[in-house]
């Protein structure tokens, strides 16, 4: 099972008990995020986000979604501020998104998906490496930004044109000098809560920041984000839609807010 998870029927979000009980555990994600009851709090600082473009790596394509890596010895991209303490690192960014353009997100708002949903991984510099830093209750700070179908977002575009070189699962490319940056929101206000990974092995090690204001998106690019498959070359053709876990139970937490 820990090799086999997927979206589909027999191995998607409502088996990964299976093979990962923490599934079951007091802090998963995603959540349903109910703004009337998020509390605001004061003593909640700005995001500082500051990537350098010359820390991308690749694009993969994992089956599960695909994925932008950053290097991991490079201090100059960077997460600081917000409701962490310390410095977190870019590793990668990702994306969940929908067959349709209304359903997506992994966060919901008051039970409202958008379209899709990117999220930003970091992960905590005392540790010494993003494995070591996975498995701590504070080792991982992902920024989640939602995509509502609109105007075409020009920022976009350089991710998608790589997808042609990575549609099927196992395919990478080189994906140099790309700025995570443009891809945020204008507004950085947020709502944040301790979580989870949204994918297995569910580690309980995420604070979640996630930006109230999305991003557009329109038809056509989600069109060019189906286009992506789940299959690998040879295999039949799956098209990579719907890979998303669905809200989990709020189990007593407390999420907060930034104005």
């Amino acid at each position: 099972m820990s090799h086999a998870w997927g979206y589909a029927p027999d191995n998607g979000p409502d088996k990964w008990c299976e093979g990962f009980p923490i599934a079951n555990g007091p802090r998963q994600s995603p959540i349903d995020i109910v703004p009337g009851e998020a509390a605001f709090d004061a003593a909640l600082k700005a995001l500082t986000l500051k990537y350098d473009p010359s820390t991308s790596i690749d694009i993969l394509n994992n089956g599960h979604s695909f994925q932008v890596t950053y290097t991991d010895d490079n201090d100059n991209s960077t997460l600081t501020g917000g409701p962490i303490s310390g410095t977190y690192r870019l590793k990668q960014f990702h994306f969940h998104w929908g067959a349709s353009d209304d359903r997506g997100s992994e966060h919901t708002v008051a039970g409202t998906k958008y379209a899709a949903e990117l999220h930003l991984v970091h992960w905590n510099t005392k540790y010494p490496s993003f494995g070591d830093a996975a498995s701590k209750s504070d080792g991982l700070a992902v920024v989640g930004v939602f995509l509502q179908v609109g105007n075409e977002n020009a920022n976009l575009q350089k991710v998608l044109d790589a997808f042609d070189a990575i549609k099927a699962k196992g395919k990478q490319t080189s994906f140099e000098n790309f700025d995570p940056t443009i891809l945020l929101p204008k507004s950085l206000d947020y709502w944040t809560y301790d979580g989870s990974l949204t994918t297995p092995p569910l580690l309980e090690s995420v604070t979640w920041i996630v930006c109230k204001e999305s991003i557009s998106v329109s038809p056509a690019q989600m069109g060019k984000f189906r286009s992506l498959l789940f299959s690998g070359e040879g295999e039949a053709a799956c098209c990579m839609v719907d890979n998303y876990r669905p809200p989990q139970p709020l189990k007593g937490r407390a999420i907060t807010a930034r104005s």
